[in-house]
């Protein structure tokens, strides 16, 4: 009667009459609980119909009657693997495998529940075990390609995935993750070709649309990008994949309001994905909407404590706050969840720089590129912070790597750090417009073609993150305070904190508005800059720390003009003029500055002459100098000093007996490793001494202490040059090549000192003994530059107000006559 009922059963199962089959089976085991077909098969039953509990129970049962039934078996392992048990799905597999080494199934199964644990190395070997049994198998194929993806050998995988498609050319998660695979290799036009056959076969496939979309993004085909992900919306407006997409193709334009607008879109949604959250708060520090940016991912990091890309761009959010502590404790807390992300100790090794812990960052950066030898940025941090440390050691091989890397296009470095190198001007300007390109996307433009302009004074507008205790502070103050108001209205868009200073206090006193903009994005800057009617924008920090060229991209100013902060081309095509001179910047050139070249009649430089020197001079024995010894000094930046200098140097201190050379001291790791030097070229280390920061009044002060200031090149002295004359301290320098290599002669030449200008570092070297060993010369050049101080163009900040207004009156006469911008000189008065 049982076998009857049974195979009745059996029979309405297979005829799909499920519901009658399951009453035969419950009246199986309402007469024998312990029946064993009638357990398997309507645990089976309840399998296919998804109560995984219940035919988990029917089935253990089972098994318990027949523990090696490979049926039960199999259904058992089924249901384990659909309920997340996977361990135990595992034992059941291992279990139909030592009944039937050779169940091609069993074998399968176990490679996919391997694979389901995250054990991928296992996995690899267990369906390379299936595949030797079954070279045809196509799903063993396609799941041993995304083993070898979730092992990154993404070249491989797209081998697996190929087989696949062989045999199966519509293979649907194929022809996806091939696509996903060729992204991850770069190899983007591959992975565009995976989508579009894709697409062929499902017109109407979300993903694909979106991952289409991201792969046009990473082509730079954004508008192609932004069609393919508002394809997928018009499909499925609530897609979250869609709309992410659609976010990141937006940011990548740097359209961060519409952004946002999407990644809101995603995460209302699903308030829980992650990924909408993160993209939201990625785009809200675009936008320096720092607090929300911070509690948007606070919500993503409750969801998802261990989310490396939350966590990062977390500490980014940090980073751009200059809260650099903060920033650093949260790299490190993704690094101690995934220690070799490449990713995370590039910007771990940034916080550590800014908190002057470069002998650390430069060892996170070295990191990098171990993980990763083609990171585009790593190199170019390493280059400058090399620099900083005075880190010489195979200087001359790691320079060659920093131009090979440059020249095929796998770094992207700061033009800055570039200026720091033997790069000469056209590869410069080359470099630089790469540079741009990967960091400021094409934006579109806030000037009409014809604006109406109203007559008055001309509306200028200067842009900076130094006003403040910096150097660019100190120095522009009495320009902007003398600037002609009856022709001039004078604007300061500061984006950097208040520090409270008296500085601070006097800039803003010295504009007629002045804006801070610090927690504003770049383009409500740049409407603010439009709406202000700014007839000339005055950038005053290049591609310096805390610039923010993107801000005039959207050219919200009819004439924009780079001046002082910058020693070099910008490389954009938004900036129409740079304010130099002769000496600094000659006419020929041109052709390597993507800026028209304007000459001030003197030195472009400008002074404060305002500016105060402390009244007490420390004696010499307070600074660690000697009472009688002749005292070289450089006050340089670290980064300006280089081995051939130090090797002129050097012999100096050797030749001048009793002579010390005096230096800033940026770093414990710079002064050791300069001692190392010193001491590697036969000088006693004690003979440097290094002089500790102080405030600015009371370092101008100890200037009277030195006797001469050698200067350096490729990088000369700038504001260090300029404070040295300022106090009467000569400064002796050798002419570059390049306008920031140049400064320093144009200083002494608009003091009347271009006697201390030389074309060589032999004649630099010669006139420095000469001057450190015959102290009648060096007195009456300090008599010479005593008394110029007091007359010459140099220090005579109105002299350089009115020439720099003129040139400010010729551009926008240029302008007013419908010309584009063009070189010309300002004659003096």
């Amino acid at each position: 009667m049982t076998a009857q009922s049974l195979e009745q059963g059996k029979t309405l199962h297979r005829q799909g009459r499920v519901a009658e089959a399951e009453a035969v089976y419950r009246s199986v085991l309402a007469r024998n609980p312990r029946e064993f077909d009638a357990l398997h098969l309507l645990g089976l039953i309840r399998y296919q119909q998804g109560r995984l509990s219940e035919a988990h129970a029917l089935l253990s049962q089972a098994i318990k009657l027949r523990p090696r039934s490979p049926q039960a078996l199999s259904a058992l392992m089924a249901a384990l693997l659909a309920l997340g048990r996977l361990d135990e799905a595992l034992a059941a597999c291992d279990r139909l495998i030592a009944i039937d080494p050779l169940d091609i199934d069993a074998l399968y199964n176990r490679a996919v529940v391997l694979s389901r644990l995250g054990w991928f190395a296992d996995a690899l070997l267990a369906f390379d075990k299936v595949l030797a049994r079954d070279r045809g198998s196509v799903d063993a194929s396609f799941e041993r390609g995304n083993v070898l993806a979730a092992l990154s050998r993404f070249g491989e995988a797209v081998t697996s995935y190929e087989a696949v498609l062989q045999k199966a050319p519509a293979h649907l998660g194929a022809l996806t993750n091939r696509g996903n695979a060729f992204a991850r290799l770069g190899r983007h036009a591959e992975a565009l070709a995976c989508y579009d056959r894709l697409l062929v076969v499902r017109p109407d496939d979300v993903n694909a649309l979106s991952n289409r979309g991201i792969t046009l993004k990473n082509l730079g085909r954004y508008d192609e990008a932004m069609a393919s992900c508002e394809r997928a919306l018009t499909i499925d407006p609530n897609s979250i994949a869609a709309l992410i997409t659609r976010g990141n193709v937006l940011a990548k334009l740097a359209r961060y309001e519409e952004a946002l607008a999407s990644f809101e879109r995603a995460a209302a949604i699903d308030p829980r994905d992650v990924d909408a959250l993160n993209n939201r708060g990625f785009a809200l520090t675009q936008l320096r909407r720092f607090a929300e940016a911070l509690a948007t991912f606070d919500r993503a990091l409750a969801i998802d404590p261990r989310n490396i890309g939350v966590l990062d761009n977390r500490g980014a959010a940090l980073f751009a706050m200059n809260r650099f502590e903060e920033a650093l404790a949260i790299f490190d807390r993704a690094l101690a969840l995934k220690p070799n992300d490449a990713e995370t100790l590039y910007h771990r090794g940034h916080a550590l720089a800014n908190l002057g812990r470069y002998d650390e960052a430069v060892i996170a950066w070295e990191r990098v590129l171990a993980i990763d030898p083609s990171h585009p940025h790593a190199l170019g941090a390493l280059a400058f912070y090399r620099l900083m440390l005075c880190d010489w050691r195979n200087a001359e091989e790691f320079e060659a790597k920093l131009k090979r890397a440059l020249d095929d296009e796998r770094a992207v470095i700061e033009p800055f750090t570039l200026l720091a190198y033997s790069i000469g001007p056209a590869d410069q300007l080359r470099h630089t417009r790469r540079f741009v390109r990967h960091r400021m996307p094409a934006v579109p433009h806030l000037v009409p073609a014809s604006r109406p302009r109203s007559p008055g004074r001309l509306r200028i507008a200067y842009l900076s993150s130094s006003f403040n205790r910096h150097p660019t502070g100190w120095q522009i103050a009495e320009l902007l305070e003398s600037h002609d108001r009856t022709r001039f209205e004078v604007l300061g868009i500061s984006y950097s904190p208040d520090d409270g200073s008296e500085i601070r206090a006097r800039l803003v006193k010295a504009f007629n508005q002045f804006h801070d903009v610090v927690l504003r994005g770049d383009r409500e800057v740049a409407q603010l800059l439009f709406d202000l009617d700014v007839d000339i924008a005055v950038d005053l920090k290049g591609h310096t720390e805390q610039a923010r060229p993107a801000i005039l991209s959207y050219r919200p100013a009819p004439i924009q003009v780079s001046y002082l902060g910058y020693t070099a081309t910008m490389g954009v095509d938004f900036i129409d003029y740079i304010l130099a001179d002769r000496v600094v910047l000659p006419l020929d050139q041109q052709e390597h500055y993507s800026e028209k070249i304007v000459h001030l009649p003197d030195c472009y430089w400008v002074n404060d002459s305002k500016r105060s020197v402390a009244d007490e001079v420390p004696s010499r024995g307070l600074a660690d100098l000697p009472e009688a010894g002749f005292v070289f000094c450089c006050f340089n930046n670290s980064y300006k000093l280089t081995p051939q200098l130090f090797d002129v140097w050097m012999r100096l201190l050797r030749q001048v007996e009793g002579s010390v050379l005096w230096l800033l001291q940026t770093s414990e790791a710079a002064t050791r490793n300069l001692c190392g030097e010193a001491n590697a070229r036969g000088v006693d280390p004690s003979r440097l001494v290094f002089a500790p920061k102080a405030e600015i009044s009371q370092h101008l002060a100890r200037h009277r202490l030195a006797d001469l200031f050698l200067d350096n090149l490729p990088v000369n002295a700038h504001t260090a040059a300029s404070d040295a004359l300022w106090v009467g301290l000569p400064v002796l320098t050798c002419m570059g090549e390049s306008f920031i290599g140049r400064v320093a002669a144009s200083l002494l030449g608009a003091v009347g000192l271009p006697e201390l200008v030389t074309r060589s570092l032999d004649e630099y070297e010669a006139l420095a003994l000469k001057l450190a060993t015959d102290p009648v010369l060096m007195a009456s050049i300090r008599q010479k530059l005593d008394a110029n101080c007091k007359t010459s163009p140099l220090f005579d900040t109105d002299r350089l107000r009115r020439h720099i207004e003129h040139a400010y009156m010729t551009m926008w006469d240029i302008a007013q006559r419908g010309e584009p911008p063009r070189s010309f000189a300002v004659d003096a008065d």
